[in-house]
């Protein structure tokens, strides 16, 4: 029978890993877990003049008045719907855009596009934001301008809400599809030609040969990709929409979202019972969604669970 070693045991062992480890428990302790004492902000009514500790402890009311209200559901809807549809649409654009790239024989026109798709990346949500409003100030941007050389009515994007639902997704994708298409086509070159030599001698065609060997191999990339998405699926795109939306209230409704609330509750209202509250649901949700998904994948297959 084996005997078990006890924690003192590994760390008189492995006294020089433990140490390196240091550094690690240093930084998340102190920037991580010393700062969940603020949690109890939202259950309070914050007064700047009592301080944390001395400010009215008023239980669940902050998050009661943002379920009556309504606030909640319509962060939590917005929230999640933009999310899911950046996942979704973000891993299938990347899959196909990495197929494609994958079946070019051209290495010069692979490794330009390559970079052509990749480069948005690294463009920031303020030069995003600039190169938006140039395009679509009511006044002096490209579509007006445009709409006016061919004697048709100016467009008010800024005052139309449900096109932005439509303008933050398309230029979400723009921004960072070539990131994730990298991802899918770092998979794809690890595929062995093999499979794809057996299937030209079977007859398979291009389309067959994606079909069958590319996409189910694939599948745990995918899986992984999403789990790690999910894990931040109650966690809004901030600089996006904060940048694109500004403090333009029109577009709330169809555009606001969890992190943004919370900043402008902050900002504007100094609300801090309030954004705190919203945050810690959202922080909540987000834990129990990711562990809940996590497991009926490890009960579906084991092997792409992450934990």
């Amino acid at each position: 029978m084996v005997k078990r070693r006890g924690f003192l045991y590994e760390l008189m062992t492995n006294k020089i890993m433990f140490l390196m480890l240091l550094p690690t428990l240093i930084f998340f302790f102190i920037n991580s877990y010393i700062p969940m004492v603020g949690i109890y902000y939202a259950f309070t009514r914050f007064d700047f003049n009592a301080g944390l500790f001395g400010s009215p402890f008023v239980g669940l009311d902050n998050f009661s008045f943002l379920w009556k209200s309504g606030i909640l559901m319509k962060l939590t809807l917005n929230t999640l719907g933009y999310n899911l549809a950046f996942i979704l649409f973000g891993n299938v654009f990347a899959i196909i855009c990495a197929v494609l790239l994958s079946e070019i024989r051209s290495a010069w026109f692979k490794k330009i596009a390559q970079s052509v798709m990749f480069l948005p990346y690294f463009i920031s949500f303020v030069i995003l934001s600039v190169i938006v409003y140039n395009l679509f100030n009511y006044e002096s941007g490209f579509l007006n301008t445009t709409l006016k050389e061919l004697s048709s009515n100016p467009v008010d994007v800024y005052n139309t809400p449900w096109a932005w639902v439509f303008l933050i997704i398309l230029f979400y994708l723009w921004k960072n599809l070539g990131y994730s298409m990298v991802i899918y086509l770092a998979a794809i070159t690890g595929i062995s030609e093999e499979y794809y030599e057996a299937a030209k001698i079977d007859g398979a065609n291009i389309f067959q040969r994606v079909w069958h060997i590319t996409i189910p191999m694939l599948k745990p990339t995918f899986v992984v990709l999403l789990l790690f998405s999910l894990g931040s699926i109650m966690k809004g795109q901030f600089d996006l929409f904060y940048q694109l939306i500004g403090n333009n209230g029109i577009l709330f409704n169809a555009t606001d979202i969890i992190d943004t609330y919370v900043y402008r509750s902050l900002k504007v209202t100094f609300d801090v019972g309030m954004a705190t509250a919203a945050g810690l649901y959202q922080s909540l949700f987000g834990f129990i969604l990711i562990i809940s998904v996590n497991y009926i994948i490890r009960k579906i297959n084991d092997d792409y669970a992450l934990f």
